[in-house]
């Protein structure tokens, strides 16, 4: 059968079970069993078998379920009240004030969270009615709410990096370092862009937020950073150092965030109980996509679908830039109807052999993938931040993406520097090799 036909097959088949509301990973499954039909292998089950095995028990997977338990629990302490007293005090100064303590502690639970969903959920729930009852602009109190909860998916230990690591046999513990700079990178933009704003519209709202912070007052602040200041510096600064690898800091990131669960007086048989289960429930989602992707790249493998493609990519002649370009556009639509994991694992069987043609480094890509689908995150219909803050906030899903969409643009600038500077993504893991 035609490689054309094959393929339209296939997308017309996906498109069919993704709307029907099949899970991801039986659509997956699905995809594979019908692609090896079509060329009429009939080890449909053996294939299957061995393909969920090896996707499965491959070492650096087990550094997924402990991140994810991880974040799970500092999602049930005190953890956002204490990062927006810790930072306000710091940030009065700047023009927009309180709205930094949005991003910078987005950009703090996001390095100890993984979750892009939980981070903006668990620091919205915080600070928009701190930041409305203050009189700050709401439009701006939800678009730094919005575009700095994507950052969950950037900065390290983080879930995405971790499923893209798997699925492209790449270091994750590079992919870790890799994400750092470039997360920086956004938290400047996001801030920058809060000044700018704040600057030329210095009495566009009325903000009652003219509080005088003593000395005594940012020591006391400071006291609120150092335990969750401390986690992060250990967890990844293992990482970094060579003295962990990602499994074994992830564990250590368990116990410290039990530890600081205990020590700010949330530590439950019940709030322990429900970390567990919240932790099983999505490591058992992200391991059943796992089993499926794995299976459909096999499958992929056997109708020769990415090796035609990385073929044909190569006869167009493509520069690095212009297949970075339509691989941009592509991923931000796919992006809008399903979630950045979804998107990975569906993705990287068919774009790793086009991705390899064009001799892009596999770990700059990975953060470029991820940069990508944090601008799919905040853009409508399918947002998935945007379903989070709509559900904080109770306004209409596209007002809310209005108020998004200056930091959906922050964000393509990010991917833009990164391209032109791509070391800022691969600086940091080259140190390490050398190390």
């Amino acid at each position: 059968m035609d490689m054309f036909v094959i393929s339209s097959i296939l997308v017309a088949c996906m498109l069919v079970m993704l709307i029907s509301g099949v899970w991801v990973s039986l659509t997956l499954t699905g995809l594979g069993v019908i692609a090896l039909m079509l060329v009429e292998n009939s080890s449909i089950g053996l294939l299957l078998g061995t393909s969920s095995w090896s996707a499965t028990t491959g070492w650096s997977l087990t550094a997924l379920p402990l991140f994810i338990w991880m974040g799970e629990i500092l999602f049930r302490t005190s953890l956002s009240e204490d990062l927006f007293q810790g930072l306000a005090p710091f940030l009065s100064k700047l023009p927009g004030k309180l709205l930094h303590v949005n991003i910078l502690s987005c950009g703090i639970f996001a390095a100890v969270s993984g979750s892009s969903a939980a981070t903006a959920a668990t620091i919205g729930r915080m600070t928009l009615p701190e930041l409305a009852r203050r009189g700050y602009d709401e439009k701006m109190a939800i678009g730094t709410l919005a575009g700095s909860g994507t950052l969950g998916l950037l900065i390290p230990p983080s879930i995405i990096l971790i499923v893209y690591g798997v699925a492209a046999e790449t270091s994750i513990a590079r992919l870790f370092l890799a994400g750092l700079l470039p997360g920086l990178l956004l938290i400047v933009l996001f801030m920058a862009y809060v000044i700018i704003t704040s600057s030329l519209k210095k009495n566009a709202s009325k903000v009652n937020d003219e509080q005088v912070w003593t000395r005594r007052d940012k020591l006391q602040a400071f006291r609120k950073l150092f335990p969750i200041a401390t986690l992060i510096t250990c967890v990844l600064g293992s990482i970094y150092q060579g003295i962990a690898t990602p499994t074994e800091a992830a564990a250590f990131g368990v116990f410290g965030s039990l530890l600081i669960s205990a020590l700010t007086g949330n530590f439950s048989i019940a709030s322990f109980r429900d970390s567990v289960l919240g932790a099983i429930r999505s490591s058992c989602m992200l391991g059943l996509i796992l089993v499926g992707a794995h299976f459909l790249s096999l499958a992929m493998g056997f109708v020769g679908i990415p090796r035609a493609l990385a073929e044909w990519i190569a006869g167009q002649g493509l520069t690095t830039l212009e297949l970075i370009a339509y691989l941009t556009v592509f991923f931000v639509i796919l992006g809008c109807f399903l979630d950045g994991i979804s998107v990975v694992v569906l993705t990287t069987s068919v774009v790793m052999p086009m991705v390899a043609q064009a001799g892009i480094d596999l770990i700059w890509f990975g953060i470029f993938l991820v940069l990508v689908v944090e601008m799919s995150q905040i853009t409508p219909p399918v947002g998935f931040n945007l379903f989070v803050i709509q559900a904080l906030t109770g306004k209409n899903i596209f007002y809310v993406a209005r108020c998004a969409l200056p930091f959906f643009f922050m964000i393509a600038l990010a991917i833009v520097i990164i391209t032109i500077f791509p070391q800022i993504a691969l600086f940091l893991p080259q140190l390490m090799t050398a190390g």
